[in-house]
């Protein structure tokens, strides 16, 4: 079993009306059966309303299943006993980071979780220091977060969640509010923390260049798991995700019109360089 584990997951919101009788049930994610192992990088991908959220939520136990069962790290999220546990084993980091950021210093937002937790202060420190360190914030510890931009907030958001040492980061959107610039930042700390530190990361997103250095994708449709693969399986298939109304990276788009043109070029191109390389080959043949 892996890290987390979904079996048969369904999940319900359900509208009460005045009498608090059921008025309308959407089912957000139905039947829906993931494993992500420990180290891994994942990505769900999905246009607005696809389940992906609603699954991100399930990840650590913000949402409990209407059906089915989900694990992490081998805990059933529905045992209210093992809640602290599964926190601490698998942290958020949702889209806005000023809903995350609670204290007037960075410093001080870092150590937050910990010294909730309980965490001795001598230990509490050191986390901090490191999770700083480890998100390239180190020099803004005694800033206040108001003036940090959108990238670096989202950073001190992640280096609060790590300094909790959770096994497994959840990033739901983590990217959506900000610019260019501040979406490089995000993801370039999310892939040294699971380069580095082995920190199993699930990024949720519907930004298509975000997911090309996974490990696996999952594409949500409907609330259920439509493609699984490698970023190359599926991003080979530029149709079928037309289909689900999701873009592909620009330059794997116009290789696959160039193919279409019988330019030959692998069945997945993910990058530029990748791409010229390719191109320079197929004007020597």
């Amino acid at each position: 079993m892996g890290i987390i584990k979904t079996e048969d997951l369904t999940y319900n919101y359900i509208r009460l009306d005045e009498d608090d009788k059921i008025r309308e049930v959407n089912e957000a994610v139905k039947d829906v059966n993931i494993d992500i192992r420990q180290g891994e990088f994942v990505a769900v991908l999905g246009h607005n309303g696809s389940g992906k959220s609603t699954l991100a939520k399930h990840m650590n136990a913000l949402l409990l299943p209407s059906e089915g069962t989900v694990w992490i790290d081998g805990r059933d999220s529905k045992d209210g006993d093992a809640l602290l546990a599964i926190r601490q084993t698998a942290g958020m980091v949702f889209q806005n980071p000023d809903n995350q950021i609670v204290a007037s210093v960075v410093e001080e937002d870092v150590g937050f979780g910990p010294e909730n937790m309980g965490v001795p202060t001598e230990e509490i420190w050191k986390r901090v220091d490191s999770c700083l360190e480890a998100v390239g914030m180190s020099a803004y510890r005694s800033s206040s977060p108001n003036r940090l931009s959108g990238g670096q907030k989202q950073r001190v958001a992640i280096a609060g969640v790590m300094a909790m040492e959770p096994k497994c980061i959840v990033l739901d959107e983590p990217t959506a509010m900000l610019d260019p610039g501040g979406r490089r930042e995000v993801l370039r700390t999310v892939r040294e923390l699971n380069e580095k530190k082995g920190i199993t990361i699930i990024l949720i997103t519907h930004y298509m260049e975000e997911v090309i250095h996974a490990d696996r994708i999952y594409v949500m449709d409907q609330g259920q798991v439509a493609m699984e693969g490698t970023p190359e399986e599926i991003f080979s298939q530029v149709e079928k995700l037309k289909e689900l109304r999701l873009d592909v990276p620009q330059v794997t788009e116009l290789a696959h019109e160039l193919r279409k043109k019988g330019v030959p070029l692998s069945p997945c191109i993910l990058d530029e360089k990748q791409f010229v390389k390719e191109i320079l080959e197929a004007r020597a043949r």
